[in-house]
């Protein structure tokens, strides 16, 4: 049995209740519930929140029911691994063991549908203990990323012996993005964070990796997706 998540908690300091404020015509969370929904790889589908109007928008869905989210993973600080770990242990006391727990990020709305079969083919193909989706980073730490000293001087973050002069002699990084994770349910029950087992990246498109953090963000969410929907890519 898969298990596919979302997680939405109510509070947003930089788009107050972005999770529920209708994107294109429905809510942000539909975006990533309606894909969820018609991932015929996908058997179950829970969403964790803290939010009344969202529990019970989710059941609605066809959701299953978990409750609300316990309060202390219900703050700025709460770690995404123990929302995960929560809702992994309260639908396993409704369905029995998962096979595996995908986590789509509500926030991450240019996802497509490939995304998250490519999310799942990767994992078949690899057997990591996680997939998380990731872009090629626009920055890089060991040419372009900053810090400053002890006198306030600029220096490159992470200094290589001898220097690097162009951005092709710089070692590849990644930009951590929520499209899709996938993860081995005994990993997400055992381990104490994201990074303790081995972590593979799906890399995906830069121009679908964006996040809603600021109302910035969600202008060009906003006018991307409606390429996307122009171009009939939305399904």
């Amino acid at each position: 049995m898969i298990i596919g998540h979302i997680g939405a908690r109510a509070g947003s300091k930089g788009v107050p209740g972005k999770n529920f404020r209708l994107l294109h015509g429905k809510p942000l969370i539909d975006w990533s519930l309606d894909q969820l929904f018609a991932c015929d790889r996908i058997d179950r589908v829970v969403v964790s929140t803290d939010c009344p109007q969202i529990h019970a928008h989710a059941l609605a869905r066809g959701c299953l029911d978990i409750g609300l989210r316990p309060a202390h993973l219900a703050t700025d600080t709460a770690a995404k691994w123990h929302v995960w770990q929560h809702a992994l242990a309260a639908v396993e006391t409704q369905t029995g063991p998962a096979s595996l727990f995908v986590d789509l990020d509500c926030t991450s709305p240019l996802r497509l549908p490939q995304d998250i079969e490519a999310g799942l083919d990767l994992f078949a193909r690899d057997q990591p203990d996680m997939v998380m989706s990731c872009v090629e980073s626009r920055k890089n730490p060991y040419f372009n990323i900053l810090e400053t000293d002890a006198t306030g001087a600029l220096h490159v973050s992470k200094p290589l012996p001898g220097g690097v002069v162009a951005r092709q002699q710089a070692p590849q990084v990644y930009d951590h993005v929520g499209l899709v994770y996938v993860l081995r349910p005994d990993y997400l029950r055992r381990a104490k964070g994201l990074f303790e087992g081995r972590v593979i990246p799906l890399v995906l498109p830069v121009e679908r990796g964006l996040d809603v953090d600021s109302p910035f963000d969600w202008e060009i969410i906003e006018f991307l997706m409606g390429r996307q929907i122009a171009q009939g890519l939305r399904g």
